[in-house]
């Protein structure tokens, strides 16, 4: 029987890990938090914003940090599914496995949506099974293993939109946004000789004792029953053609199990699920504004149904 996480012993850990990413990735500590409830609630994470905003960086900090190996796949539309997942060649009269950077613990997915949906979906069985099977043979990824993909969600000439599948594989949807004025001078100082660089702080062996105290979170069967609240509003509310799935509701229950543990406490809030509902949410919803022809925005339908959504006691 495997032992209980030491929480005494991880807890200091959080906060060197915040420190860590938050020292190179500057003026952004709620992306920084939701990045690590992400990592603690062993789901993946989608980086959706403009170009040159630190999106790689935050992965390849995040990664150093973390003290897991890291591999960075810049997606284009001639990219193979071999390229991502590795193939089989004929080495000394055999085939040999060579395995392709998905086997990282860390993959950086640097925009997705350049590649083609045969190439996406290459992904899917390495987000969801945490394994690749190739030429009949299945071979285990991690732990840990976490994926960080980007998208520009501006630009979609030459590009191939997720599917609805594959936007719920993802756990969270962050949006980095600008940096205020003075966080953005401590950059360009920060920047004067070069890109900074993360030292690790963490082990993998960590992650996983942090991801193994998330699960040991306490979520009171009436703050499950708001959970579901929240989740059956998005599929009854009149301008969303497509709700939440129970993925994402089991995903909503999982981040908000590590935002309670990224808070100090072994029990889960309604507070709690209020901070992740919208990066949880947002992305996995159709709205029927899309369908008209406009953007797919679910971020203010979430938002209000937030705060006319009762929280139970």
């Amino acid at each position: 029987m495997t032992p209980p996480p030491d929480a005494a012993a991880l807890r200091p850990k959080l906060t060197a890990i915040r420190k860590a990413v938050g020292d190179v990735f500057l003026g952004k500590p709620d992306v920084v938090e939701l990045a690590l409830t992400g990592l603690l609630a062993d789901g993946h994470l989608l980086l959706e914003d403009v170009p040159g905003v630190g999106k790689t960086l935050l992965a390849k900090t995040l990664a150093a940090c973390l003290g897991c190996s890291f591999r960075r796949v810049q997606f284009t539309p001639d990219l193979l599914p071999g390229d991502l997942t590795g193939s089989s060649v004929l080495k000394n009269g055999a085939f040999e496995f060579l395995p392709g950077p998905v086997f990282a613990q860390v993959l950086l997915a640097d925009e997705i949506n350049r590649a083609t949906p045969r190439t996406q979906s290459a992904l899917l069985e390495a987000m969801a099974e945490r394994q690749v099977t190739t030429d009949g043979v299945t071979r285990p990824l991690g732990p840990p293993f976490l994926v960080l993909a980007t998208q520009n969600p501006y630009e979609f000439e030459g590009t191939f939109p997720l599917p609805e599948s594959q936007l719920d594989r993802f756990l969270l949807r962050l949006s980095v946004g600008y940096p205020a004025r003075e966080a953005e001078r401590d950059i360009l100082l920060q920047h004067r000789t070069g890109e900074p660089t993360a030292t690790a702080v963490l082990s993998p062996a960590d992650v996983m004792g942090l991801q193994a105290l998330t699960r040991e979170v306490r979520v009171e069967p009436v703050l499950a029953d708001y959970l579901l609240d929240l989740i059956h509003a998005t599929r009854d509310h009149p301008d969303v053609r497509l709700g939440a799935s129970t993925r994402a509701a089991l995903g909503l229950y999982r981040a908000t199990q590590a935002a309670a543990v990224l808070a100090g406490r072994d029990f889960a809030t309604p507070d709690d699920a209020q901070r992740v509902a919208g990066p949880v949410l947002a992305h996995r919803l159709l709205t029927k504004a899309w369908e008209q022809g406009g953007r797919n925005d679910a971020g203010p339908l979430v938002g209000e149904i937030l705060t006319r959504t009762r929280v139970r006691t």
